[in-house]
């Protein structure tokens, strides 16, 4: 015979209070139960077996003890480094973690309306802390960004929001020098002999994409362009391409290193040897590029920290707080540029 699970209205006549008040000692209600009572419902939650309603407990707070993370691709390990890091603060905090993901950017761009309709329904969750991690696109004024106005809202219901990406004003962000780190890697590869760069550009509507592609033209104007999905087969299949038209560059710049990991198949399905007759570099410096052959050159960004100081921005009470951090990125050359 399968026992029913205890309901509040049991504890509540266990402890002989009301309803009310059973819902707020157990739920964290904003106001308080004097500590006889509490002691007394709690009591008779324990000997009941009584487990709260977590979706209670967040209508009864205003908030849930969550922090959902929102992330384009939770397969890319750029992302993951950085929930990594927020799941660290948030363990200290006591917090939970959820990760939602909206998808991989094509060639031509991030679908805005997957990123505001997962905002929405997270509204409905009461989140304490939104993390967004992702890029915006060029063309997302905050009048006119769906995604933008869904975080507006997330605020007015109480939860905290930080930004992971270009900054945005009045939200607290942190930001990624893209376009300084990108220029400092086309004047570290010119200073190794290197003047015949393609880059592989991602979407060129995604603003991550498109200042990364601008800084390396910044030292390197002469760099031929080419657009593509913003992923390891986006640069496995931009690569292909270019290989099977007859293009043969001395180096490819690929804005993300899963980029570069897709570009750097392509070359040896093409019977080429990456790293030695075409240089590859990458962008972010994830955890797996230094142990693949050739290791890959690379802008390494401090994604885990990245992710721990945006959940530390979105919970700092003080009003004065910095509402923008800046990370900029290291060149670390590799074995992929000779």
């Amino acid at each position: 015979m399968t026992e029913t699970a205890a309901t509040l209205s049991q504890v509540a006549a266990h402890a002989g209070v009301s309803l009310a008040t059973a819902s707020r000692a157990l739920n964290g209600s904003a106001r308080k139960v004097n500590a006889e009572l509490q002691a007394r419902v709690l009591a008779s939650a324990v000997e009941l077996g009584y487990s709260p309603n977590v979706q209670a407990q967040a209508v009864a707070r205003g908030t849930s003890n969550t922090v959902a993370i929102v992330v384009g691709d939770i397969a890319d390990p750029y992302f993951s480094s950085i929930a990594s890091g927020v799941i660290r603060v948030a363990d200290e905090r006591g917090l939970m973690v959820t990760i939602t993901a909206t998808g991989t950017a094509t060639a031509e761009g991030t679908d805005a309306s997957r990123e505001a309709a997962t905002l929405a329904a997270l509204r409905g969750q009461r989140p304490r802390v939104v993390i967004l991690a992702g890029s915006r696109t060029v063309d997302a004024r905050p009048s006119h960004d769906d995604g933008l106005a869904q975080l507006s809202a997330i605020v007015r219901g109480g939860a905290s929001v930080a930004l992971i990406g270009p900054n945005v004003p009045g939200v607290r962000s942190v930001t990624v020098l893209n376009r300084e780190g990108a220029t400092a890697l086309a004047v570290a590869l010119q200073q190794r002999g290197y003047s015949d760069f393609t880059i592989l550009a991602g979407p060129e509507n995604l603003l991550t994409a498109r200042d990364r592609t601008s800084g390396f033209l910044d030292a390197a104007p002469d760099a031929r362009v080419v657009p593509g999905p913003f992923s390891r087969e986006g640069g496995y299949e931009t690569m292909a391409a270019l290989l099977a038209a007859g293009d043969r560059p001395g180096c490819v710049f690929a804005v993300t290193d899963v980029m570069a990991v897709g570009a750097m198949v392509a070359m040896r399905d093409a019977g080429l040897t990456p790293g030695t007759e075409i240089a590859v570099a990458g962008f972010d410096d994830i955890p797996l590029v230094q142990d693949i052959t050739p290791a890959l050159t690379t802008v390494a960004l401090p994604l885990a920290d990245i992710g721990a100081r945006a959940l530390e921005l979105a919970l700092a009470e003080s009003p004065d707080a910095a509402l923008t951090t800046p990370f900029a990125g290291v060149v670390r050359l590799r074995s992929s540029t000779p």
